[in-house]
C-alpha cells in the first residue's frame, strides 16, 4: 500500500566499532540486531511533500526485554537518534 518502504528485517547496528587495546587485545564490537526496520511515510506537508522517518522494531516479551537490551537500546538513541518501537 506505500505505507512503508526498504523494509529489513534482523537489521544490525554497530553501537561500538572492535579495537585493538595497547596490549594487542582485541575487542569486538558491540552491535545491536533489531527484528524489524523500515521506513514510513508521514503525511503530507504544507507542500504536498511526503517524509520517510526511519522506524526500528523489536519484538519483546519480559523474558527479552534484559538489561544488555536496555543499554543497547540507549545506545542506539544516542548514536543514530532512533527509538525501538516495542511489539
Amino acid at each position: 500500500a506505500g505505507e512503508i518502504r526498504k523494509l529489513r528485517l534482523q537489521a544490525q547496528y554497530t553501537l561500538q566499532e572492535g579495537y585493538t587495546t595497547p596490549e594487542g587485545e582485541r575487542v569486538r564490537a558491540i552491535r545491536y540486531v533489531a527484528d524489524f526496520a523500515y521506513e514510513r511515510a508521514t503525511a503530507p506537508d504544507v507542500t504536498g511533500e511526503v517524509h520517510w522517518l526511519p522506524v526500528v522494531e523489536d519484538v519483546k516479551s519480559k523474558a527479552t526485554k534484559t538489561e544488555t537490551y536496555k543499554i543497547k537500546a540507549k545506545l542506539l538513541k544516542e548514536r543514530f537518534g532512533l527509538t525501538i518501537t516495542e511489539v
